[in-house]
C-alpha cells in the first residue's frame, strides 16, 4: 500500500525528495519503498495484510484467481511461459485479484465488459481492434497510513474544471478558456469511492457525484465542508449525472438496471423516466431553459444518441448513424450546440438540436471518456493519456493537454461556473406551482408524482 505526502519545494519546478522509508512506517513484517513523494509497504511472503498491518499466513485467493487457475490447470498450463491451446479464454485479474473490468479472448479478439463477479455484461462485446469503455466497481484498497479528512477544500472565485480521478474529485481553475494548470489542486479525497459522473449546480454552487463502487449518489458544497451520500438505495452502476439548476432536479443514468431516473437535488421524490430501450446509458445533459433531455446509450448493437422533454414524453432518437462508443455529452447553454466524444470513432461532433446536420469538431481522438464545454471550447478526459484536453471547437483542434501529477484513469468532467446562464423554465418560480416534482417541457412544464407514493397527497398534471 502507497501513501503520499508533498515534497519540499526548492524552486520553481524542483523538489526534494525525502526517504520516508528512515525511519520506516510500515509493519515490521513489511518491506517499505521508498517512492517520489511518497513509500509503499507491501508485507512480506508468508505474510498478508496491506503492509502496514501483516499477519502470518497467505493471502486468499480471489474468484478470478481460482477460476484462472482452475481453467490453465485443466489445459495442463502451468508455467507462464507454457503457450495457451488456441480458441480457450482465460479471465485477466488485476493486481489485488479481481476481474478486470474489460476481458478480451485471446484467439477472437473480441472484448467484453464483466461485473465483479466476472458475468458479462449486457451489450458490452466488440469487435476486434476495439475495447469498449468498461468500468471497474472495485475502489482501490485503502491503507492505514496517513489519511486525508474527507473535506471539501473551499474553491476560490472564478469558472473551474472539476473533473474525477480515482478516489478523488480534483480542480483546474480556468483563465477565458485558459487551463491554469499549475493552480490544479485536490478538491475532494474519497479514497473508498470510484466516482465516475460529475454535474455542477451553479446556484448553489454544489457538486454532485455518481459513485459505482457502493453504488451511491452524493454531493459537496464548493464552499468547503463534508460531502454527503443522498441516494444509497436501488441503484446499480449510475454512471451519467445531470442537473436542472432552474427546476432544481437531478438525473441520472444507471447502466446496470438500464434505466434513466429524475429527484430532487436532497435525493427525495425519485421517479424513474425511462426503463424501456435501454442497454448501457451513460453520458446525460440537459438544456433546462428548454426543458429537454439528451443521452447516450454505447449499446454494441445499437449505439445512440436520444433526447426527450423533461418530464419524459417525446422521446426519440437523435443520432444512431456512424456511432461507435458514444461515453460523453455536454451540452452548451450559450450557443445551444449538443456535442458529445466517442471512443469508437475517435471524434468529437456536435450539432444544432432541431437543425441538420452535424459537425465533426476533431478526429484522432485517443479514448475520450467525459467532455464539457466553457466559451469557445470542449474539455474532454481521455483514458488512454490519462490527461484533460482542451479542443477549440472554432478551429478544431487540440490546444492543450493537462496532466495530473498521479497517472490514474480520469472519468467525469463538469465546469464549475461563477456564475448562472441567465434564464428560466417553467418550474424556476414556487416550484411551477407543483405539489411535488415539476418538470420542464420547452412550452410549459408536468406535475408528476414520485414512484412509491402512497399515502402522499400528491396532484399530477401538465
Amino acid at each position: 500500500m502507497s501513501s503520499r505526502r508533498n515534497l519540499p519545494v526548492l524552486g520553481p519546478g524542483c523538489f526534494a525528495d525525502v526517504d520516508e522509508c528512515q525511519p520506516s512506517r510500515c509493519h515490521p513484517d513489511a518491506f517499505c519503498y521508498n517512492t517520489p513523494g511518497s513509500f509503499s509497504c507491501q508485507c512480506k511472503p508468508g505474510y498478508r495484510g496491506d503492509g502496514f498491518r501483516c499477519v502470518p499466513g497467505e493471502v486468499e485467493k480471489t474468484r478470478c484467481q481460482l477460476e484462472r487457475e482452475h481453467i490453465l490447470g485443466a489445459a495442463g498450463v502451468a508455467g507462464p511461459q507454457r503457450p495457451l491451446p488456441l480458441g480457450m479464454f482465460v479471465p485477466e485479474c488485476d493486481q489485488h485479484g479481481n476481474y478486470v473490468p474489460t476481458q478480451c479472448h485471446g484467439s477472437t479478439g473480441y472484448c467484453w465488459c464483466v461485473d465483479r463477479d466476472g458475468r458479462e455484461l449486457e451489450g458490452t462485446r466488440t469487435r476486434p481492434g476495439m475495447r469498449p469503455p468498461c468500468l471497474s466497481t472495485v475502489a482501490p484498497p485503502i491503507h492505514h497510513g496517513p489519511s486525508v479528512p474527507p473535506e471539501v477544500i473551499p474553491l476560490p472565485p472564478g469558472t473551474h474544471l472539476l473533473f474525477a480521478q480515482t478516489g478523488k474529485i480534483e480542480r483546474l481553475p480556468l483563465e477565458g478558456s485558459t487551463m491554469k494548470k499549475a493552480e490544479a489542486k485536490a478538491l475532494l479525497h474519497a479514497p473508498d469511492k470510484v466516482i465516475i459522473g460529475l454535474a455542477f449546480d451553479c446556484v448553489d454552487q454544489m457538486v454532485y457525484w455518481t459513485d459505482i463502487s457502493e453504488p451511491s449518489i452524493g454531493r459537496a458544497s464548493l464552499r468547503g465542508g463534508e460531502p454527503a451520500s443522498i441516494i444509497r438505495q436501488d441503484l446499480g452502476s449510475p454512471e451519467g449525472i445531470a442537473l436542472d439548476h432552474l427546476g432544481r432536479n437531478l438525473f441520472w443514468t444507471d447502466s446496470r438496471l438500464d434505466r434513466i431516473e429524475v429527484a430532487k437535488l436532497d435525493g427525495t421524490q425519485r421517479r424513474v423516466l425511462f426503463e424501456t430501450g435501454l442497454v448501457n446509458p451513460r453520458g446525460i445533459v440537459t438544456d433546462s431553459m428548454r426543458g429537454n433531455l439528451y443521452w447516450t446509450d454505447w449499446n454494441r448493437d445499437n449505439p445512440k444518441i436520444e433526447t426527450s422533454y423533461m418530464d419524459g414524453t417525446n422521446r426519440r432518437v437523435l443520432v444512431q448513424d456512424d456511432l461507435g462508443l458514444p461515453n460523453g455529452l455536454t451540452f452548451d447553454a450559450y450557443s445551444s450546440q449538443l456535442c458529445w466524444v466517442d471512443a469508437g470513432t475517435n471524434r468529437a461532433e456536435c450539432l444544432q438540436p432541431g437543425q441538420p446536420g452535424r459537425r465533426r469538431v476533431l478526429e484522432g481522438l485517443q479514448y475520450p471518456f467525459a467532455v464539457t464545454s466553457f466559451g469557445k471550447n470542449l474539455y474532454y478526459t481521455d483514458w488512454k493519456t490519462n490527461s484533460v484536453v482542451a479542443v477549440d471547437r472554432a478551429v478544431s483542434k487540440e490546444t492543450d493537454t493537462f496532466h495530473p501529477h498521479k497517472q490514474t484513469r480520469l472519468y467525469g468532467i463538469t465546469t464549475a461556473l461563477s456564475q448562472c446562464p441567465q434564464g428560466h423554465n417553467y418550474c424556476s418560480v414556487n416550484n411551477g406551482g407543483c405539489t411535488h416534482l415539476c418538470l420542464a417541457t420547452p412550452g410549459g412544464r408536468t406535475c408528476r408524482c414520485p414512484d412509491n407514493t402512497l399515502g402522499v397527497d400528491c396532484i399530477e398534471r401538465k
